[in-house]
């Protein structure tokens, strides 16, 4: 196991050999970046491209609940919609997995944005004639855009040297903020643009993906290495026993797991406690500018104290989130709890991914990529559709209340990691 203590230390080996010389060959041909530089101009269009996914996510969020809310046959089901996105993400991992290895990232990239520009249009079609069901498996479909995009994080590592993997990722994430910023704009401006609300909406994310790929063209990503095949393939017993690579996964999933617990059922709560549309837009713009503005900070932050105190910090904002949201349900508290929650989640999934680069061999990269997504999308769609039934039926309170539980669990699992024997070896020994 690598030292939790030092991000930089022998586990940095884990990323594979880098290619040497100022310039390397990417897997499309093209020149790929220099692999000491801490930051250059394809990380910038990546970042560009996260901010872009960001913003059909934030759309998403704003908008499936209630249009799940207006269509569905009975209200419980009303969240079923943003579920199917995660859930599609979640039985979508292996697919791009085999994608991503098989074409490579930037192939892989463009086919995930194509398949985001269909959902869209699909998503648009059934909002306009009304038929739930429809939108529900137009969600699934574009659940393998959100399998897809949600690597560019580990890509943002293959980018730079290992001195810079930390900030890397960091900086992609941070791109989020401009899904923070135009995402409930977006859904807002678009609302009425269509004869059925936020029919707009949706059709409005066909363009957000035409860019995305506009910008994915400018990046020469580094070849992945071969995967090893057959029983060779599989990730090596001692990698999965590992407390880093199990409390990495935890740490992932059960964060984005009660951050979209308690963000898929706000805007549903909002309405119910007669807050306008326009409020709900603000809340959710408050929280994705949480979740992401802190990603210039965290990886700094992590290579000064470490990644353990990091994620204790996360589970801690957690819970004051939590304390928030039990105090009242005015506009300031849901403000204020949902931008708490969104720096939390920074915390523990910038924390996780960090400390998960470092547990497994370069070789079994894109395997253990997805293992990790199938994990946290597998949590989210258990959360994204139990959050409309606890929502409507316990009410928000108690839903927060029950929010508690994995937070308690993942505590017990940062007590586990820091008690755990260090070993020096790296993950790719």
């Amino acid at each position: 196991m690598t030292d939790i203590s030092d991000t930089t230390g022998a586990g940095a080996a884990s990323a594979g050999p880098l290619p040497s010389g100022p310039r390397t060959r990417s897997a499309d041909g093209r020149g790929a970046p220099r692999p000491g530089a801490p930051f250059n101009t394809p990380l910038l269009w990546l970042t560009l491209c996260q901010g872009l996914f960001l913003t059909n996510n934030v759309v998403f969020m704003a908008i499936n609940g209630l249009v799940g809310l207006a269509l569905a046959p009975q209200g419980w089901l009303a969240t079923l919609p943003l579920t199917a996105y995660v859930l599609g993400g979640a039985l979508s991992t292996g697919l791009v997995a085999r994608h991503q290895q098989r074409h490579g990232r930037k192939r892989a990239f463009q086919m995930g944005l194509v398949v985001a520009m269909l959902s869209a249009a699909i998503c648009a079609a059934a909002a306009l004639i009304g038929s739930f069901w429809l939108l529900v498996a137009a969600t699934v479909l574009a659940g393998y855009y959100n399998a897809n995009a949600a690597l560019y994080r580990f890509a943002a590592a293959e980018l730079v040297g290992p001195a810079g993997r930390e900030r890397a990722i960091s900086w992609v994430l941070a791109g989020g903020i401009l899904g923070g910023v135009i995402g409930p704009q977006l859904a807002q401006a678009t609302r009425d643009a269509l004869a059925v609300p936020f029919a707009g909406a949706y059709a409005a994310l066909v363009v957000v993906a035409l860019l995305s790929l506009a910008c994915l063209a400018r990046i020469p990503f580094p070849a992945l290495p071969p995967a090893p095949s057959g029983a060779a393939g599989r990730l090596p017993a001692g990698t999965a026993r590992r407390p880093a690579f199990i409390v990495a996964i935890a740490a992932s999933a059960l964060g984005y797991g009660v951050m979209n617990l308690l963000m898929a059922a706000t805007p549903i709560a909002m309405q119910v406690c007669s807050h306008p549309f326009s409020a709900v837009a603000w809340v959710l713009e408050w929280h994705v500018l949480g979740m992401y503005v802190p990603s210039f900070f965290t990886g700094p932050l992590i290579r000064r104290i470490g990644v353990l105190p990091v994620l204790v910090a996360g589970v801690l904002l957690n819970a004051a989130c939590i304390a928030l949201a039990l105090h009242g349900v005015d506009l300031m508290h849901f403000t204020a709890a949902l931008l708490v929650l969104g720096i939390g989640w920074n915390f523990l999934y910038i924390g996780g991914t960090t400390l998960y680069t470092e547990s497994y061999p370069a070789s079994h990269r894109v395997r253990a990529q997805a293992l990790m997504d199938r994990w946290v999308l597998g949590t989210m769609t258990l959360t994204s559709f139990s959050s409309g039934a606890l929502v409507t039926t316990g009410g928000w309170q108690a839903m927060n209340l029950g929010a508690l539980a994995p937070l308690a669990l993942l505590a017990a699992m940062l007590v586990w990691l820091a008690r755990s024997p260090r070993q020096g070896e790296s993950a790719a020994a």
